[in-house]
């Protein structure tokens, strides 16, 4: 099992979670972090410390976002990995209200 970032972070990218992850899962996109999901090993501090509630053990992922789960593995594969906090995204507080922002994800 592994730990899966959704929707909510995509154009935030609080990096909060990054610091406490023990085995250093997490990628880095432009606008989006991921978790990869070969070296989470499921310990479950990043839920916490996200500051918008975008992290989800994987079985409970809310059933409008398990595209995510997939998309975590895939961007994994391809980002480079985060180990230290940086300042989340200029407009980040005005992107954490906004729902259904799949679009604006950049690879």
């Amino acid at each position: 099992m592994t730990f899966v970032v959704t929707e909510a972070c995509i154009s935030c990218k609080y990096t909060d979670c990054v610091d406490v992850c023990p085995v250093d899962a997490f990628r880095e996109g432009p606008n989006f972090l991921v978790i990869d999901p070969n070296e989470c090993i499921d310990c479950a501090v990043c839920v916490p410390e996200c500051p918008v509630a975008a992290i989800y053990a994987e079985e409970d992922v809310p059933s409008d976002q398990r595209d995510f789960t997939l998309l975590n593995a895939e961007l994994a594969r391809q980002w480079k990995p985060i180990t230290r906090t940086k300042p989340a995204l200029p407009d980040a507080d005005a992107w954490s209200k906004v729902h259904d922002k799949l679009g604006a994800l950049k690879r």
